[in-house]
Formats: structure tokens, C-alpha cells, sequence
């Protein structure tokens, strides 16, 4: 079963987990998952009781979203 994601838009809390991030940015989860471990992604998560939560800000302005 595949996971459905509301618009980048449309999301309203500060940070969304791996698989809605790697959604947005168009990577695989793994990816992000490299990302976190080498610090050296396009974004940097933050780690909320031992999980990724990626900030949607962060991803906005990745994508050029972000004002």
C-alpha cells in the first residue's frame, strides 16, 4: 500500500518524518537516512526521541518555497 501525502502547502506542523520528506525532496528514504548519518545532505534533520523529524521549512527552501 502506498502512503498518500497532503500538498507541501497544505502541511501545518513544523517537521514531517522520513518517507513525507523524501517525498517532497523526490529521494528515496534510504537517502535521507545517509543524510542524517554523514551530516552531509541538503537538509540536516533533527532527532525527536531517537527518530528523524525533518523541518518543513528546511524542505521549502530547498525546494524554493521558503519566503
Amino acid at each position: 500500500m502506498k502512503a498518500t501525502f497532503l500538498p507541501l502547502e497544505k502541511v501545518t506542523t513544523p517537521t514531517v518524518k522520513t518517507d513525507a520528506a523524501a517525498h517532497y525532496l523526490n529521494r528515496q528514504p534510504q537517502t535521507l537516512r545517509i543524510w542524517a548519518c554523514k551530516e552531509n545532505g541538503a537538509i540536516r534533520p533533527i532527532r525527536i526521541n531517537g527518530r528523524l523529524a525533518w523541518r518543513v521549512y528546511d524542505i521549502k527552501r530547498v525546494l524554493g518555497m521558503a519566503w
